[in-house]
């Protein structure tokens, strides 16, 4: 190489650090080898390193809001089990996930028994979500309500209120499975109040509409809180037994009935004297 092309060469590279542009700067060599040997012009190498760097700093975005998004696990729909669960009715679901609801600002609540989907799904809209740029973050229910408790009593409570309003949508999940305490119950409903018409909610629930009083107490409150959330609303039901526990009864059939022919094989060996 020249001189001078090497010295145009690293002049190059430092720009392109100054400016934060580090797929550029890691590729313009290769790119620019490339172009040569393709007779490829200037413009054209040009837009070859701004659809490198445009890649994959949309892919650097995507990780970046999966991790802030806390999942607990990283579900797809792809890997859910409609067969296992024909009550979940797919067409929506499918249509939930090109994420026009978010747009709309609108809500999706998930009812059902333990094990029946419920968490794959919200995560998996969330996953998505994430891909098409928005904000969110995935908190159980009670974990929340604990955040929310100690952050009033640290006098931050406004503080993460304001972050959780920045979300495009936020996900709450196992409503129901523990009674919230007084203070806990009307924490909770005022981030579902403000989040109303302005941040899409995902809620998961193990318990019926007319039940939510065993979870937020106060009939007035619960009234209120369902107001909110079941307004521009999508529901999702999934009913049926855990799919959990129905694979763990699955694999264990096939041991289960080796265990029970042994044992008729051998009392037959007994009474015939063997």
């Amino acid at each position: 190489m020249k001189p001078q092309e090497t010295k145009s060469t690293l002049l190059l590279k430092h720009h392109l650090k100054a400016l934060k542009l580090p797929t550029m700067h890691s590729e313009c060599e290769k790119v620019a080898a490339r172009c040569a040997r393709e007779n490829v012009d200037h413009l054209g190498f040009l837009l070859q390193l701004c659809e490198l760097e445009r890649i994959d700093r949309e892919k650097r975005a995507s990780e970046r809001r999966l991790k802030d998004a806390k999942f607990p696990n990283t579900k797809t729909l792809e890997s859910f089990d409609f067969a296992a669960q024909p009550s979940i009715n797919k067409l929506l679901v499918t249509e939930l996930m090109r994420g026009a609801y978010l747009t709309q600002r609108e809500s999706i609540i998930l009812i059902g028994n333990a094990g029946t989907g419920k968490t794959h799904l919200a995560t998996a809209l969330g996953v998505e979500a994430c891909g098409q740029g928005k904000r969110v973050r995935f908190w159980r229910v009670t974990e929340l309500i604990t955040h929310l408790i100690e952050a009033r009593e640290e006098r931050q409570l406004l503080r993460l209120k304001n972050q959780l309003a920045k979300l495009d949508l936020l996900i709450l999940d196992e409503l129901g499975y523990v009674p919230a305490s007084k203070l806990g119950a009307e924490l909770l409903f005022d981030i579902i109040s403000t989040a109303y018409e302005r941040t899409s909610l995902i809620v998961t629930t193990n318990l019926p509409f007319e039940n939510w009083t065993e979870v937020l107490g106060s009939e007035r409150l619960t009234g209120a809180t369902l107001d909110r959330l079941t307004h521009r609303c999508h529901i999702l039901e999934a009913s049926g037994e855990s799919y959990r526990l129905a694979d763990a009864r699955r694999r264990q059939t096939p041991k289960t009935s080796h265990n029970r022919a042994k044992q008729i094989g051998e009392s037959t060996r007994k009474s015939k004297g063997v």
